[in-house]
Order: structure tokens, then sequence, then C-alpha cells
């Protein structure tokens, strides 16, 4: 596990991943779905785009550099395409979802149809990475020896179960359980990461909605209220870190892993789901191996600091202290405050120093700015501003560090 921020990922100054898109990406992207460009099109805008939002991650002193998710429509990347056995399904039947799902009740609410619906249809087996193409660009653009810091994010491995209700997930005659299922899909990931390895890739973000979920008290109480639910929602959480820890049990002593626990980012900044970390902690802390969490601590909505008195002594959090979702400017001295205050819950559960956990910490906003391509209430000068202001912060509390 990595226990400094000195050098290697996390760094001190961390944003989420994705970032907000120029109107000509977006309007090229539109008309390509449309038929009325080419890929070729389509490409180039990506490939000056990325160029460009490197190039500005560089001018502000970021390290884990991402492509900003540009040539993806929403933040988990399509992930199923590299899989035998997954199909999406256009039309979705409504029965098919919990309609408690926070994301999902959000979605239905706004007149939108739940996302990108992705069912198990055959055994499920990789066939070959979607997300190389993005990252052998990426890496085209920055020295070699700054590679190793670049940070691809992947999708949730559990993203296409929880959504989905009991017994809808998967065919019963391709799997008989869950577990035989999340076997097959933690093998996927297992051979999703090593290619990117073999490709360069030491930085891996999960960005993970639905772990935050668990938090939540709405979403409990439609649990409990579904009569066709095999599991407590202890005991599915518990399953969730399991198939996470068998996802990246065979990477490298030198690829770093973390998840982002994300309330949601949708259009018009709404978020999905609230409640603090408290009714996760130790699972989360204690038995998911992550060497990071990247945790939004932006609002009220996520609670207070206290949970992470179970956060290990190897272990390292990335506080999001900075919305990404309103262009209103935080108080530089009231977020270098929030920090400290954190690594001091830090401290008192492990009984280090404030100063020993604040190495263990870093700064960012809470979560991407454009999760959903077409962003969110936030323009692009917003965005600069918040991301200098994240620096400036890391800089006021861990001068001269990355």
């Amino acid at each position: 596990m990595y226990t400094t921020l000195h050098r290697n990922p996390p760094f001190r100054a961390e944003h989420l991943g994705s970032l907000l898109r120029t109107e000509k990406l977006l309007d090229t992207r539109h008309a390509w779905e449309a038929g009325k460009a080419k890929e070729s099109d389509l490409k180039e805008i990506e490939d000056k785009d990325v160029k460009d939002i490197v190039a500005l991650q560089q001018e502000i002193g970021f390290h884990a550099m991402t492509d900003g998710e540009y040539r993806r429509h929403m933040f988990w990347g399509s992930f199923w395409p590299g899989l035998e056995g997954m199909t999406e399904i256009e039309t979705p039947d409504p029965d098919l979802f919990r309609m408690y799902i926070p994301d999902i009740a959000a979605f239905t609410e706004e007149g939108y149809k739940p996302g990108e619906t992705v069912l198990c249809t055959g055994k499920i087996k990789h066939k070959g990475s979607t997300y190389t193409d993005q990252f052998d660009y990426l890496k085209s653009l920055v020295p070699e020896d700054q590679v190793k810091n670049l940070k691809l994010t992947l999708a949730a491995p559990n993203w296409y179960h929880l959504r989905y209700k009991q017994g809808k997930a998967y065919p019963k005659d391709v799997y008989a359980s869950d577990d035989e299922y999340f076997a097959d899909i933690a093998k996927a990931y297992q051979d999703e990461l090593k290619i990117l390895y073999d490709h360069g890739l030491r930085n891996v973000q999960f960005d993970d909605p639905n772990l935050a979920y668990f938090c939540s008290e709405a979403m409990i109480a439609g649990w409990e209220k579904d009569d066709l639910n095999i599991y407590t929602t202890d005991e599915l959480l518990a399953k969730y870190i399991a198939l996470y820890n068998d996802c990246i049990a065979h990477i490298p002593p030198d690829m770093h892993v973390g998840v982002h626990l994300c309330r949601g980012n949708f259009v018009n900044s709404r978020h999905f789901s609230e409640g603090g970390y408290d009714r996760i902690a130790t699972l989360l802390f204690q038995k998911l191996n992550m060497h990071t969490y990247y945790l939004e601590y932006d609002t009220p909505r996520a609670g207070g600091f206290e949970p992470l008195q179970n956060l290990p002594k190897h272990k390292n959090v990335i506080l999001g202290v900075v919305t990404s979702k309103f262009p209103k400017m935080e108080d530089e001295e009231e977020m270098v405050r929030r920090v400290k205050e954190a690594a001091g819950w830090m401290a008192k559960g492990t009984g280090e120093s404030e100063k020993e956990a604040l190495g263990r910490c870093g700064v960012s906003p809470q979560c991407g700015f454009a999760s959903h391509s077409s962003g969110n209430a936030v323009k692009r000068p917003d965005m600069i501003e918040k991301l200098k202001l994240v620096r400036r912060i890391a800089d006021r509390i861990w001068p001269g560090e990355p």
C-alpha cells in the first residue's frame, strides 16, 4: 500500500477526472451521433481538445492529469463493449429497475430514460479494452517520466447490478447466483487492468455512485420495502466490497487504485443521494482494499468528518471540499481549516499526530465538472478558477508538494 503522497499518486491537488467540454466538441459529437458528421471529424476535435486540456492542467499544476473524459458521453466510459455477454437495451422496460435507486429516481423525475441500460445476456468474458486508445493518446502528450502519474477513471464493477431488480441483471440459465456473475465480472476487470498496466497505466480511479447510495436513508427505506430483495443492504455492500477486492487482486505493487464515492452531478448540478459516511465507514475503509478514497465533502449532505476515524494508517483520502456544481468560490481560509479538521478526526482514530494524518490527505473538487458530457451549472472560466483554488489550498497546507 502507498503510505506517502510525495512522489506517487495520489497527489496533494487532485481533480476527479471529467472536465467541461468545448461547445465545438459537443456540437461535433451530437452531429456524429445524428449521422451528420464523420467519425474522423469527431476524432480530430477530440484530439485537439484533449491536448488543450492537458496543457491547462499542466499550467495550473496538476500531476494526476486526465483527458477530461472527452471521448465519453458519461463518466462510466462504456466498459461493456469490451465484454462478451453484455447487451445494451435501447428501450428498457421500466419494470426492470429498482425505482428507488437514487440515479434511477433522478433520471425518471427529470424525464430522462435511466441512463445507459446494459444487461448480461450470456457468459461474460473480456474480449478487448475500450480504454487503451484513450490512454495511449493521453500518454503521448506528456514526458515519459510523467506517464505514471496520469489517471484513468473506470466504471464501477457493480454498476450493472444494483440498479436492476433482483434476478434481472442476468439470465438464470447463464448464472445460477450473484456470486457466479460477480466472479466473471472480476475476471474481466483483472484482464482489463493487466492490459492497461502493460500500456503504462499506473493510476486508476473507480467512479462509484452506488457505494454512496448505501449512505442514503431514502434508498435504504425503498430497499427494505422491496420483497424481491434477498440481501440486507449491509450484506449487499459486503458483496460489492468483495467484488472490488477480487477485481484488483492481481494488480502489480506499483499500480495505485482509488475509488470515488459520488453522490451524482447531473444536468443543472442535481445530486442523486444524501447521507453521511457513518453508516458504511467500517466496511468501506477497513475492508475495501483501495489505496485512496476520493470523498465528497462540499455540502452538509455528505455528513461530517467523524467517519474518517475508521480510516487505517496505510490509506489515503482526497477531501472534496470544493464544489464542482456551482460557480460560487469557496473561502480559501475556510477550506484549509476544513482539511485540517478532517486530519484531526483521522488522527483521533489512529493515534497519530495531525501532521502525520495530513501526510495521507489531499484536496479536490467533490466530483467531476462534466460527469454527463453536457456539463452542469458551472461554466469553463468557473471550472478553471475552481481548479486553481484547489491548487492554492494544497500549496497552503503542503508547500512545495505536488
